[in-house]
């Protein structure tokens, strides 16, 4: 499968999570906040992987000229704050050569989403990665198995979230084919399915899959 065909997929991958998503708050209402508009968990500098890296570029290439300047600007100053941090951090923009306790920021850190518009929405909406879906909710398997503990405050206030069994979903299958997928790509692009290659968003507009494919000899996207 081509870089571009897996990518592909992976999009259709997550939208099932859009779908969990949505039945949720469906079924839920008002108990469930999120909805267009807000941004709260739009904030930091949380990391995602190099799959869902190369999905926001797809959708950066399909905005008008103008937005795309204009995220890039925005990331491009966080980049820069970055580097000053982490001089070597540099293409392909990977973490993973760091301990994980160094890619944490602080709490009180509001540093908003480069891909976030005025009005609070996002730009690449339909290639966000899979943490920007999934946020607000916790992610318990039908089976009772936690992967994600952790929802939004403002959803179910007062009330003990990880007890409502109607917000489960079939997480174990739905990670154990992000994973499948995951590995084919950066297989493609190393040539080992076992490599964890993990980025910022800030980096997502600057990373060059096309000479990382090349020089490997792995395609391009």
């Amino acid at each position: 499968m081509s870089l571009p065909d897996l990518i592909a997929a992976y999009q259709r991958h997550l939208e099932g999570y859009d779908r969990w998503f949505a039945a949720c708050m469906a079924r839920f209402g008002e108990r469930i906040v999120c909805a267009a508009g807000c941004a709260a968990c739009c904030r930091a500098l949380f990391d995602i992987s190099l799959l869902d890296a190369a999905l926001m570029q797809e959708g950066l290439r399909r905005l008008p000229e103008a937005a795309r300047a204009q995220v890039r600007e925005r990331a491009g100053a966080i980049l820069a704050r970055l580097q000053r941090r982490w001089p070597e951090f540099a293409q392909p923009f990977t973490l993973n050569h760091r301990p994980e306790e160094d890619w944490e920021v602080p709490e009180e850190d509001d540093t908003p989403c480069p891909f976030l518009a005025a009005d609070q929405r996002c730009l690449v909406y339909a290639f966000r990665p899979a943490t920007c879906r999934l946020h607000g909710l916790p992610n318990v398997d039908h089976c009772g198995e936690i992967f994600q503990e952790q929802g939004c405050s403002r959803n179910f206030p007062g009330e003990e979230v990880l007890a409502v069994p109607e917000l489960r979903g079939d997480f174990r299958a739905a990670f154990a084919e992000e994973g499948r997928l995951y590995r084919q790509f950066v297989e493609r692009l190393w040539g080992s399915p076992d490599l964890q290659a993990d980025t910022l968003i800030a980096a997502v507009p600057f990373i060059d899959f096309a000479a990382l494919g090349a020089a490997r000899g792995r395609g391009t996207l």
